[in-house]
């Protein structure tokens, strides 16, 4: 019996440690992930910006595509700052594309055709998916998990007011 207790107390030992280890590589795994998406992401945004300035103007598509690197871009910040994976801005990424994609088949085309309607209502689903979101995150919030990730900080307060406040 004393033997039982003594290898019981040994296997859950063992399980905390294992635990800690994979926790601690996956929160540097995450956090080597996010430097790296978020340089790639700046990168991208510079060598786009220094190929505006080359071509000596800018139009409507290139300032929608910074847009795009700054939503990105916060997206990777909230993430890094509260471990939560804003979907509301995959969203706003999708809609910026997608407005990127249509006005520059207009100026491009200049005849708007059904390819047009299908990108406005794409637009106009994505939209509504983001009210969706909102309502389900103020309608039934997150459940809180205790343990060594949670972190409470005021971004994450924030980021939580933010899902369950009304924009008006």
């Amino acid at each position: 019996m004393v033997k039982t207790n003594w290898a019981e107390r040994a296997r859950e030992r063992m399980h905390e440690q294992a635990e800690s280890l994979g926790n601690l590589s996956m929160e540097a795994f995450h956090y080597l992930a996010l430097f790296a998406i978020g340089a790639i992401t700046a990168w991208a945004a510079v060598m786009a910006f220094l190929g505006m300035l080359e071509k000596g103007h800018i139009t409507v598509d290139d300032i929608l595509l910074l847009f795009i690197y700054l939503e990105l871009a916060a997206m990777v910040g909230i993430y890094f700052k509260t471990n939560h994976m804003p979907i509301r801005f995959m969203i706003y990424v999708a809609i910026t594309a997608l407005t990127r994609l249509m006005i520059s088949d207009i100026s491009h085309n200049h005849t708007p055709d059904w390819g047009v309607v299908m990108v406005s209502g794409a637009i106009l689903l994505l939209a509504l998916a983001i009210l969706v979101v909102r309502f389900a995150s103020s309608r039934f919030p997150s459940v809180q998990v205790d343990g060594p990730r949670k972190r409470r900080n005021k971004a994450d307060e924030a980021a939580e007011k933010d899902d369950t406040q009304d924009d008006d």
